[in-house]
């Protein structure tokens, strides 16, 4: 049985922030140390970022002004701090729409798949929570059928697309009908906080809100559509570095801790972690150990989780410049999506022009666990 992630799209808000115009902001905070504004303008300076997307239009700093500001003060330039139920009523408001959009999106870009068709609705967040859930939401305001089976991944971070589809295939394998809709919100801005904390700079200087969507099936393909066969998936989690990365709930949003230690630690195990995923193809693993993944996997889709990490993982896998382009290029444009941020990578490298037919893919994300997970796909269509 072949099972493929089909009509691959993404959505961000329209608000749009300039990484320069951020930086400012934050570096201009009142009560941060010259130690923290340093901080600040390397994180910022450094991230590989030119903009990101949020969901919060008084984040801008252009166009008209806030009557009241919950998050941001423009005129008098203080960044608020929100308490955690009013962060998460706004995420319910504003990913409702985001993931209402993307499911559509998708839906429109699978030729031969009306609403009707789908089974099963995989919806993957860690940046909110409501109940009745985004699953609800989708099933009822894009048609599904009544019977829809429903599926929420909650609070696993960057890689928890992976699992979704992963379990997507899993529901296709055994049955062959079905119909999996999986879509990933993520509305990180929302959590966005002014701090002298190394780690909290870091991940204000990262993340941005996006969305992603897909359809994965074992229905044959369309005459002209292309799409990504999904092969094998791999998960592992390193032997340290648990305390390295989480996300956890305070009293003000949640709270990010990415220490400096992430991108050494997963340039460190990445080769282990994806060992498993490579190993019912030989070639495939001795090309991996010899430092030559290169020429068997044409394409790889990291998640760019920061710069560093980039740099990390190419540097040992001994990845090409244009290799990482889709990641790096997701990362300037949009930051880190966390789950979504996948997603984005996977579509620049379906549509980007340089995917042919047969070509393999190999998508990796990263998140609390620390967790790396691994997906092995080839360019149909």
């Amino acid at each position: 049985m072949t099972v493929r992630l089909r009509g691959l799209s993404t959505a961000v808000p329209p608000t749009q922030l300039q990484q320069t115009e951020v930086a400012e902001v934050f570096g201009g905070q009142p009560g941060l140390s010259r130690l923290a504004q340093r901080i600040v303008s390397t994180s910022f300076g450094l991230s590989g970022i030119g903009r990101r997307y949020t969901v919060l239009e008084e984040l801008s700093t252009s166009g008209p002004e806030v009557a009241q500001p919950e998050f941001y003060d423009r005129s008098s330039g203080l960044i608020l701090d929100p308490g955690t139920r009013l962060r998460n009523d706004r995420y319910a408001e504003h990913a409702t729409r985001l993931y209402v959009e993307a499911g559509r999106a998708a839906l429109a870009a699978t030729p031969g798949i009306e609403a009707g068709d789908v089974t099963h609705v995989i919806t993957v967040s860690c940046t909110g929570f409501y109940a009745p859930g985004p699953d609800f939401v989708l099933a009822r305001d894009l048609g599904l059928p009544a019977g829809v089976q429903r599926y929420h991944l909650g609070f696993m971070g960057c890689y928890a697309s992976m699992p979704a589809l992963r379990l997507a295939a899993q529901l296709c394998e055994a049955d062959a009908s079905a119909v999996v809709l999986v879509v990933s919100v993520e509305l990180c801005t929302l959590h966005l906080r002014t701090s002298n904390d190394p780690d909290t700079i870091v991940a204000t200087s990262l993340f941005g809100d996006g969305a992603g969507a897909g359809i994965v099936t074992a229905r044959p393909l369309e005459p002209g559509e292309r799409a990504l066969r999904l092969d094998r998936f791999a998960t592992r989690t390193t032997p340290e570095g648990e305390g390295d990365m989480a996300w956890r709930i305070g009293d003000h949003g949640f709270e990010m801790v990415l220490s400096n230690a992430v991108p050494s630690l997963i340039g460190e195990h990445v080769t282990g972690a994806i060992e498993p995923l490579l190993e019912p193809e030989p070639s495939l693993v001795e090309a991996l150990r010899g430092g030559a993944v290169g020429s068997p996997i044409e394409h790889w889709a990291i998640h760019p989780g920061g710069r560093s990490i980039l740099d990390h993982v190419e540097s040992t896998l001994s990845l090409s410049e244009a290799q990482l382009e889709p990641a790096r290029d997701t990362l300037r444009d949009f930051g880190n999506m966390s789950s979504a941020t996948v997603l984005f990578v996977l579509q620049r490298i379906l549509e980007g022009g340089a995917a042919q037919d047969g070509d393999r893919v190999a998508a990796m994300a990263f998140g609390p666990g620390l967790t790396v997970e691994s997906a092995l796909l080839t360019v149909e269509g």
